[in-house]
């Protein structure tokens, strides 16, 4: 009788290492073309909010679908 395959001490390193890379990088492109769009328009504060946020929500909507695709769930 082995381990399940999520019991591997690995894959919890592998899923870690995901989440973290989904937040921050979909964090800092939002924040990126935030700005870079701010700099076109010269809205200053206003497109880095925004992409802020989108990168945000989308970090956290990726790590959840990973997370449910990691463990099984629907």
């Amino acid at each position: 009788m082995g381990k399940k395959e999520n019991e591997n001490p690995f894959h919890a390193i592998a899923l870690t290492s995901a989440i973290v890379s989904q937040l921050a990088g979909s964090t800092l492109i939002g924040i990126f073309l935030g700005r870079w769009v701010d700099q076109k328009l010269s809205t200053t504060p206003v497109f880095l909010i925004i992409g802020l946020m989108i990168g945000l929500a989308s970090g956290v909507y990726g790590t959840i679908y990973l997370v449910n695709k990691f463990t099984g769930d629907k």
